[in-house]
């Protein structure tokens, strides 16, 4: 079952650098669920390594509750999103959950296995949800934690800040479109 609403799934290209490596989009389906929630044990796992008081049983156990809520929250609040899973030759390595809006492209999340994570393949995405914006006059907004490493990423991309969250920072890149070449 594909997660997005019918006849609004339309999933990123996928980067020419990317797609020579093997890698591509789908649809996210419920068959993805345990990838799903073994990825987001990974991006907060770290978060909890200084908690020396709770067990590795009890930091697991949070953690799913969290990527459970986080689920929940994602299909109620982002129902038009495109869901998509990232692989590698078939292999799930990440996810890319994009709502297009009629104004921007809000990038509701992003997150690789911890072993992809650094190789430009973040980059090479946020560039092509970037040259869609261009193309179509919309920004790009995202959602970042304050102390998380992807925020240099979004800076170097040319994203600045646009609200202060708390923990989060609201990010955003509005580059023109691009001009047809004269003759």
């Amino acid at each position: 079952m594909n997660l997005s609403p019918p006849g609004c799934a339309r999933l990123l290209a996928m980067p020419r650098a990317l797609a020579a490596r093997g890698i591509a989009l789908r649809p996210e389906t419920e068959e993805d669920v345990p990838f799903l929630r073994r990825l987001y044990i990974s991006t907060r796992w770290e978060e909890l390594a200084p908690i020396i008081d709770w067990s590795e049983t009890q930091k697991l156990a949070f953690l799913e509750s969290q990527f459970g809520f986080q689920r929940h929250h994602y299909l109620t609040y982002y129902a038009s999103t495109d869901f998509a899973v990232l692989e590698q030759d078939g292999v799930p390595m990440g996810r890319l959950y994009i709502d297009r809006r009629s104004d921007t492209l809000l990038v509701v999340d992003v997150a690789l296995l911890p072993e992809w994570r650094g190789h430009g393949i973040g980059a090479e995405l946020m560039r092509e949800v970037m040259a869609e914006a261009r193309a179509s006059g919309r920004t790009v907004t995202v959602t970042v934690e304050k102390n998380n490493r992807a925020q240099n990423l979004y800076r170097r991309l040319g994203f600045g800040e646009v609200a202060d969250e708390g923990v989060h920072w609201i990010m955003e890149w509005s580059g023109a479109p691009e001009r047809a070449a004269v003759s």
